[in-house]
């Protein structure tokens, strides 16, 4: 029993998993935060376009 626990401490094959997952789901983050920012912007100009149009 004693080896198991031992075994079970060091095992660290999930850890590099929940990095990279914490990764992905930063960057994703910062993606969309960034397309919200651009979306904004681009139905602005689309506004400010058919305002001049007609």
């Amino acid at each position: 029993m004693w080896k198991l626990l031992t075994n079970l401490n060091q095992d660290e094959s999930g850890q590099d998993l929940i990095e990279y997952a914490l990764v992905a789901a930063l960057i994703a983050l910062g993606a969309v935060t960034s397309m919200k920012a651009v979306s904004t912007a681009i139905g602005t100009e689309f506004s400010k376009i058919g305002a001049a149009l007609t």
